[in-house]
């Protein structure tokens, strides 16, 4: 069970990662910084991965889940609606492959702004 520890200026969680490949090239390419950018009530932003879409890949996502967008090549982090949400549901652009879920409340994400810097480490 890997963990990894998202940190930007105003907050941080802790997320449980899966085993699955996507999950293993993102801890590969740890630790990185990246500048974040929101839309909706998810914050995503680039890093050094390059992987392909997985066979269990889904569009629609629990809040708090840890998502890659493949085609952005980023970590997704949803925490409630995006502008493509249907009612209250956590709706991505695409479909992206499900890396884990974070431990604390997602809504701490809310406090991200477009242009922070994140951090990701393995925790």
């Amino acid at each position: 069970m890997t963990k990894i520890r998202v940190k930007w200026p105003k907050g941080e969680l802790v997320a449980v990662l899966d085993d699955t490949p996507t999950a293993k090239a993102l801890v590969a390419a740890l630790p990185a910084k990246s500048r974040a950018n929101t839309w909706g009530e998810e914050v995503y932003f680039s890093l050094p991965v390059s992987v392909k879409l997985e066979a269990d890949a889904r569009e629609v996502v629990d809040p708090g889940t840890v998502c890659f967008w493949v085609q952005g090549a980023s970590l997704a982090l949803p925490y409630g609606p995006t502008p493509v949400s249907r009612g209250d549901e956590c709706r991505l652009v695409t479909k992206v492959n499900v890396l884990g879920k974070f431990e604390g409340d997602p809504r701490k994400l809310a406090t991200v702004r477009d242009g922070d810097t994140v951090e990701v480490a393995v925790a």
